[in-house]
């Protein structure tokens, strides 16, 4: 599937990298810097390096938490660390995430590379403390893997929102992706552990929690009676009233559960954005993805959401230049971002993933896979144009993710829309804001009061 930002397994986002600056100054005692890529759930683990890291005592250190959805993320990953030992050369370089724990010889190969870590061990207690004896690679089994979220976190540095993650891993097998080998089986934090730390983050004074994972939607069947990720969703608005706003990650459309849409029709605190791996929108191209949903199960599901919430947006994922595509097939892909209304799209540009199926199929030339991506984004930048369109005159609430700037704050309203507004405002906080305008990105408001 694909994990969040830009997303390939549910929650994977190859379009997100933090890259803090390579200090020089260590007279602190040396620091610690955590560097993303990828998605939302990477994001929310590095905040647990973070944590352990400091418990072990690391000092001078830089933590690369690499993603492996795309080549070009472990490229940059490469290049990152190639970075980093020119200008902070006295610091130890750390490498984990997904690419670390797919090709863990290719990292240990580089001179850079002190430590290895894979995707179970870069959260456990005592990975960061000196052991020679256990060698430069430390990456297990990674289907071996049972268990998630023994590692919960209350909250993220410097963030407006919280993510909670309360799933791991995939069991589907998508032709195109690699992320089941970095990431290992689908695997269910448990519903009360859950429960407990968003309600930890609503009395932390957090607005919003994100659910995040690998393949969100199949949460909770490898746990005792099977329940639904929409059990869950239900069992957290119940159970956490001073919760204003609950938000899913990105979401397989085969998958979402009648109890998952019956809170989407009546719980006005989940909130009303959904995030579709839909991948293709050609019939023979979602089969030789293996993909388990067809274009017709796309456009029923997105016309029975927005019949029980029509104030329903949606984003979705897009892969340009998939092997064997026609130029018709791309077509129908093309075509849905209009046909289905979405709003947000994450363009892939095929990559092949070495040891997948897709990565053997006829590649098409890359000329013509850069030209269709650059295609669908601009399809997707009409999409998001025409809901932009719709919100002008509307009063939106936004959750502030930066205060004023010179320019005005910015906002994210439910359906996931950016609010630029003008005036001061506290991050973290809930404001009401009208919509005077659009730049074709984002809306343009002011407070409403």
């Amino acid at each position: 599937m694909t994990p969040d930002v830009d997303v390939h397994p549910k929650d994977l986002d190859p379009g997100y990298v933090a890259k803090p600056p390579f200090r020089d100054d260590n007279s602190a005692g040396g620091a610690v810097d955590i560097v993303t890529f990828g998605c939302r759930l990477n994001a929310y683990e590095s905040e647990i390096i973070r944590k352990q890291a400091a418990a072990d005592g690391l000092t001078d250190a830089i933590v690369f938490n690499t993603c492996a959805v795309t080549g070009e993320a472990v490229r940059q990953a490469r290049q990152a660390i190639r970075r980093a030992r020119r200008e902070r050369p006295g610091a130890k370089v750390i490498v984990t995430g997904c690419a670390a724990q797919i090709d863990p010889a290719a990292f240990a190969a580089m001179p850079e590379v002190d430590l290895v870590l894979g995707n179970a061990e870069k959260s456990a207690a005592g990975s960061y403390v000196p052991a020679p004896e256990l060698g430069r690679v430390r990456v297990n089994d990674i289907m071996s893997v049972r268990e998630t979220a023994g590692h919960l976190i209350d909250g993220l540095k410097d963030r407006a929102r919280a993510y909670v993650e309360v799933q791991n891993g995939c069991d589907h097998r998508c032709t195109f992706c690699i992320i089941p080998f970095g990431r290992g089986n689908s695997r269910s934090a448990a519903a009360g552990e859950v429960v407990a730390q968003v309600r930890r983050l609503a009395a932390q004074g957090y607005r919003e929690v994100v659910l995040t994972g690998v393949d969100v939607t199949s949460w909770g069947a490898d746990l005792p009676g099977a329940p639904t990720l929409g059990q869950l969703v239900a069992r957290i608005l119940k159970l956490v009233p001073d919760l204003p706003r609950l938000r899913l990650s990105s979401i397989d459309a085969a998958e979402i559960d009648p109890d998952l849409m019956r809170c989407l029709a009546e719980e006005p605190r989940l909130m009303p954005y959904l995030h579709l791996s839909l991948q293709a929108g050609d019939d023979m191209i979602l089969k030789r993805m293996k993909r388990r949903h067809s274009r017709a199960d796309a456009l029923r599901l997105i016309e029975t959401v927005r019949a029980v919430r029509p104030d329903m947006a949606f984003g979705a994922d897009l892969i340009a230049g998939f092997p064997t595509a026609t130029e018709a097939m791309f077509d129908n892909t093309l075509s849905l971002v209009e046909e289905a209304g979405l709003a947000f799209l994450h363009v892939f540009p095929f990559s092949p993933r070495p040891g997948t199926p897709a990565a053997r199929m006829p590649a098409a030339p890359r000329a013509e896979v850069k030209a269709r991506a650059a295609r669908l984004r601009a399809a997707g930048q009409a999409g998001l144009a025409r809901h932009l369109d719709r919100q002008v005159g509307r009063t939106l609430r936004g959750l502030v993710e930066r205060p004023d700037l010179g320019q005005g704050g910015l906002a994210r309203a439910e359906d996931f829309t950016e609010i630029v507004f003008a005036g001061a405002a506290t991050v973290g906080g809930i404001v009401a804001l009208t919509v005077t305008g659009h730049d074709g990105r984002r809306v343009l408001a002011q407070s409403a009061a």
